[in-house]
């Protein structure tokens, strides 16, 4: 089984993967997971996604909309998502490590076979002018993973790419994080794709960070399909960035031939989990909260890409959100706010 390379179409994911934050920003746990603790953190994790699965019935289309979580906490949602008809994503990485490496060690494609995701997802930290060593680690296992992928695998490659910065690199700009990412980062970017492409290592889709300047994008887009690669795809990765720069981010990008869709995990439903948690809302205001937010994103990314006519209208109608365009934000209808209060 050898698979074209490329998956080049709509996609919006809802991400809810990231163990270690779930573990440690929202609810301060370290160390090994109790019983009860590990029930609690896959309930969050339901939550997200009966959040999700709202603003999918209010007008995102099952073609584009996707989920990407793990197998451990989120199986259930693996499940359904794929009875649903949504795009599933599972990671494959040992969450919180600044070097790449198997979840499940030489058991990933047993592991990956079990499960059976649209996409697996490997998320790597890699600067071309980092530790060499460390480097050619990652760069060794990520090529056995996408050489599985392509081979013996239905599922799809999507790599999560990140390149934070070395001390020496952020020395160059006074420290200025925003500097670096606006100067550097995306030259750093160009250098890693070459880098993973010359050494056999071919994701369908590319999941990176966004940039400030269109002309990035173009180039990012460039470099992922160049040289016969032209049905590879890019979407945006919020990061742990805050809602309105998300935004800016998805702005940008949106109308980037190549660049289809995004990623945003934190933005969606940080604010609304810690609000949940603290007991000052209930869970089907949190659950109605998430949909607003995600299909909040949807709207901005379709509104500024040549894909398709806006589902705005459409949610609206369902469950009273909409986007003031002349504020750049949104808000809830009373008739919104009387069925999420139902949730206290």
């Amino acid at each position: 089984m050898i698979k074209q390379i490329g998956y080049n179409r709509p996609l919006y994911i809802q991400p809810l993967d990231n163990q270690d934050s779930f573990k440690s920003n929202l609810f301060g746990w370290h160390g090994d997971l109790t019983q009860a603790q590990s029930a609690e953190l896959a309930q969050s994790k339901q939550i997200i996604y009966d959040g999700f699965k709202v603003a999918v019935a209010a007008g995102i289309s099952n073609e584009k909309a996707g989920i990407l979580v793990d197998e451990q906490f989120g199986a259930d949602i693996l499940c359904d998502a794929k009875a649903n008809g949504f795009v599933t994503a599972c990671p494959v990485e040992k969450s919180g490590l600044d070097e790449f490496d198997f979840q499940h060690g030489e058991n990933f494609a047993r592991c990956i076979e079990a499960v059976q995701p649209t996409f697996c997802k490997a998320l790597v930290r890699y600067n071309p002018e980092g530790d060499f060593y460390s480097n050619r680690r990652q760069l060794m296992r990520l090529q056995r993973l996408s050489n599985y992928l392509q081979n013996h695998s239905q599922s799809r490659f999507m790599l999560e790419l990140v390149v934070p910065p070395e001390k020496a690199q952020l020395n160059r700009f006074k420290g200025d994080k925003k500097a670096y990412d606006l100067k550097l980062r995306p030259k750093l970017i160009l250098l890693a794709i070459h880098h993973f492409q010359n050494c056999g290592i071919e994701p369908d889709v590319w999941k990176i960070e966004g940039f400030d300047r269109r002309e990035d994008c173009e180039r990012i887009v460039e470099a992922a399909q160049r040289d016969g690669r032209e049905q590879v795809g890019c979407i945006i990765s919020g990061g742990a960035e805050d809602e309105d720069k998300v935004c800016n981010w998805l702005m940008t990008a949106a109308g980037v031939r190549g660049f289809n869709g995004f990623a945003v995990g934190p933005a969606t439903f940080w604010d609304t989990l810690r609000t949940l948690k603290a007991k000052e809302i209930g869970r089907e205001r949190a659950v109605w909260e998430i949909a607003r937010s995600f299909q909040w994103f949807a709207d901005i990314y379709e509104q500024f890409a040549p894909i398709e006519e806006s589902s705005e209208q459409k949610f609206l109608n369902t469950i009273g959100y909409y986007w003031d365009r002349s504020l750049g934000r949104h808000h809830v209808s009373p008739l919104s706010n009387r069925a999420a209060d139902a949730g206290h």
